[in-house]
């Protein structure tokens, strides 16, 4: 909302002029929707790899891979990083070996009680101005900086530290954001001049929001919505609303912006979007669909992306719906039912007929329709197991409870008296009770076994 919003002078200045004038006048804007949990390792894992994270990854602090993924860095022919030790070591690990140069500023910078938290941003921009000034003089740089499908990564910290100890509305916020608009259009004209054939696009976003007390975590819209602009090779220039994206909640009259057309979209579709703006393969994990309505396209490019972007998710459901079958009981595996395996392969054919054909609209219809299928499809397999985990902790809560029921029920019925014997035996094992128990228990043996079996 900081960065969108206007101050209540009667200009109505910006909090952040360069990013204002790249939405009125280069690039297209949007929200960008976040999943909860709202914290800073998924909304990462979701911008670079385009997949939401299971939150058993908070088991580890959020900051080890509970699963290797695949990403945009390892994507990308060199990524150059720069920001939080606590963000950008988690995807150096799992990077191609090489592939990735990350660099970390001192955790003592990190500083919640610190009154300038921004200088952490001025770090980032200060190592990110060096590097080229480094390549400069030294060839071998140089020549990494001019390959294809290079990624410079700018992690910025300052106005998360800033919005935690002095909330987001503040003057410390504002200042923070102040800097990070100039640092951000700082390093925009140092890369333009560097390269200078107009071959570079970039992607303004947050990997989360914060409500008014400076907090995160939840899925209040402060903390699920978080600002989107592109701008730069590839990225439509900005043109008037249309009929096909229109919002009814107030925010672009809130900030001023209803002339320019908005798209929002799903925190993960960003990272097949900046894939495809670098020439690169999508994350072979991603669940995003790129977003075409940022893209500047010709019909052909267009239909090739989203069908690549479209097998890419295809194949996630077909190996995922094989796995689950080979976890699963022969009798017991029911494929999803709206796209099983024998019917995966007639839709590429269908789709690769009508790109030979030149139908690249209908190609892309048809590709939109198998996406969401696709979406569907992984939906179901991540949550196949839901019912009878389910099931499973019903029965063994009412089992707790019926144990208990006994053991009150004998204790009232016997004053207490558990030492009762008969023919060798205690004298209690035999009565109706003890045999309701012990089916009961006999039953959550056999669900434990059934769970086993299925895992």
């Amino acid at each position: 909302d900081t960065v969108f919003s206007q101050d209540n002078s009667e200009m109505s200045r910006s909090h952040a002029p360069y990013i204002r004038r790249v939405i009125e006048g280069v690039g297209h804007w949007g929200v960008s929707h976040t999943h909860v949990p709202t914290e800073s390792r998924p909304g990462h894992v979701a911008l670079v790899a385009g997949l939401y994270e299971d939150v058993s990854a908070v088991t580890r602090g959020w900051t080890e891979n509970p699963v290797e993924f695949d990403s945009l860095f390892n994507r990308s022919s060199h990524t150059w990083a720069w920001g939080s030790p606590d963000i950008l070591p988690m995807f150096a690990r799992g990077a191609v070996e090489g592939r990735m140069d990350a660099a970390t500023y001192d955790p003592h910078l990190e500083d919640f009680g610190d009154s300038d938290a921004s200088r952490v941003d001025t770090w980032v921009f200060e190592k990110t101005e060096a590097l080229f000034q480094r390549a400069k003089v030294d060839a071998a740089l140089s020549e990494m900086l001019h390959k294809d499908r290079v990624v410079f990564f700018l992690h910025l910290l300052g106005i998360d530290t800033n919005g935690h100890t002095h909330k987001p509305h503040s003057k410390e916020v504002l200042e923070n954001l102040k800097l990070v608009d100039k640092g951000v259009e700082r390093i925009v004209e140092l890369i333009d001049g560097y390269y200078g054939d107009g071959k570079t696009a970039y992607v303004f976003t947050s990997d989360h929001g914060m409500t008014d007390w400076g907090s995160h975590g939840a899925g209040l819209p402060d903390e699920t919505m978080t600002p989107l602009v592109a701008w730069g090779a590839g990225i439509k220039q900005p043109k008037s609303p249309s009929d096909v994206w229109v919002y009814h909640d107030g925010y672009s009259e809130k900030w001023g912006l209803e002339p320019f057309e908005r798209i929002d979209v799903e925190q993960a579709d960003i990272a097949p979007l900046m894939a495809t703006l670098i020439g690169a393969a999508i994350p072979i994990n991603s669940e995003g669909v790129l977003p075409l309505s940022y893209i500047h396209y010709n019909r052909g490019f267009a239909a090739e992306s989203i069908f690549a972007n479209c097998r890419q998710l295809l194949e996630q459901v077909r190996v995922k719906g094989e796995r689950r079958a080979r976890h699963s009981l022969p009798l017991m595996f029911f494929p999803f039912p709206k796209l099983p395996s024998s019917e995966q392969q007639e839709w590429r054919k269908r789709i690769e007929a009508l790109l030979d054909q030149k139908k690249y609209q209908h190609a892309i219809d048809l590709c939109r329709t198998l996406i969401d299928l696709c979406r569907e499809g992984l939906r179901y397999y991540h949550t196949y197991h839901r019912l009878s985990l389910q099931l499973a902790m019903v029965v063994s809560y009412l089992g707790w409870m019926v144990c208990v029921l006994c053991t009150a029920l004998q204790q009232e019925g016997s004053g207490g008296n558990y030492n009762t014997v008969r023919d060798g035996f205690p004298g209690q094992l035999w009565n109706g009770t003890q045999r309701f128990w012990i089916m009961t228990a006999l039953a959550m043996l056999g669900v434990s076994l059934l769970l086993w079996l299925q895992s």
